[in-house]
């Protein structure tokens, strides 16, 4: 099997005092600039913190760095061969118990436009204002759609159970179209795209799970603070200096972050403490839905830090 894997996690530790949080840097690794769709960034885990969710957990899962809104004609869809994974360990045993695995799908409406007395379809992802209604997309001619699977155990050689759509019971959810601009979105102002992005949050059903979760997947501004060219440059900087004494490169790039906001008691087996990280997949017979990898082939390995949450307030 071709396989090609990348693990990422940051240090979470959440306790009743408040939260503690670090995470890795973007792009380090020279293996990853081969395949930019599974270039994962940060990943982030955290007790909810919205009024009446203290009983979640949030986890979210970033990928693509550093996306430009100018980053067309094809923007920052993700790999339809690959799968994308959130992996839970609720026992202690740096192996995952809990496998929340993303899979993408793109589709294209091979929409055509008159050009003189022919019809040619349009090598573009969009042909018109789209939003900002969440099925306000008839001018979309490339449809990014996705499922999330729950497996139970290690690696891929459980059941893989379908999340659902609490709505109408659907496993399959929309993915908002990247950011192209605000003429892309209805009434070409900025504020739109928020709006259009956020009714595609999802209120779910995760098999064996007595709560609904919510899901989400798509682009987000990044929320990560580093001078890069300052950094790589043999740090090129001021550490004496002022907090804000240099500008955040980061500020206008966004990421693609999968989301999952979980019932703790979905997550936990006994002891108040989980560990989680992400990691992503490629390969032909893994976005097929192909079931384990062969023997001697680990889905998921488990980065080096340990990172734990907890979870109940004591």
């Amino acid at each position: 099997m071709r396989q090609s894997m990348r693990g990422l996690a940051a240090a979470t530790v959440l306790a009743a005092a408040g939260v503690a949080l670090s995470a890795s840097s973007h792009r380090e690794a020279p293996g990853i600039t081969k395949t930019p769709k599974l270039d994962g960034t940060d990943f982030y885990m955290f007790r909810s913190y919205e009024p009446g969710r203290d009983a979640y957990v949030t986890l979210l899962a970033n990928y693509i760095p550093l996306q430009d809104a100018y980053g067309g004609p094809n923007f920052f869809m993700l790999d339809p061969d690959a799968v994308y994974e959130i992996h839970v360990d609720n026992d202690g045993d740096a192996r995952e118990d809990l496998t929340f695995q993303f899979q993408f799908r793109n589709t294209s409406r091979n929409i055509a436009v008159p050009v003189g007395d022919k019809m040619m379809p349009v090598p573009l992802i969009n042909v018109g204002p789209i939003g900002p209604g969440a099925g306000d997309t008839a001018a979309l001619n490339v449809t990014e759609t996705y499922t999330v699977s729950l497996l139970r155990g290690p690696g891929r050689g459980g059941a893989r159970e379908a999340i659902t759509n609490v709505a109408d019971g659907s496993a399959i959810f929309k993915k908002p179209v990247d950011r192209i601009g605000d003429k892309s979105i209805a009434n070409n102002q900025g504020s739109v795209y928020g709006q259009y992005a956020d009714q595609h949050i999802y209120t779910v059903a995760i098999p064996g799970c007595g709560l609904p979760a919510r899901v989400f997947a798509g682009q987000r501004r990044e929320g990560f603070v580093v001078n890069l060219a300052e950094a790589f440059d043999l740090i090129n900087t001021n550490p004496l200096g002022p907090e804000t004494g240099e500008p955040n490169v980061l500020a206008d790039k966004n990421v693609t972050t999968l989301a999952l906001e979980v019932p703790i008691s979905c997550l936990v087996a006994g002891e108040p403490v989980i560990g989680a990280w992400t990691t992503a997949s490629s390969g032909k017979a893994l976005g097929n839905g192909a079931s384990a990898c062969p023997a001697g082939q680990p889905s998921a390995r488990k980065p080096a830090p340990t990172f734990v949450a907890e979870l109940v307030r004591r």
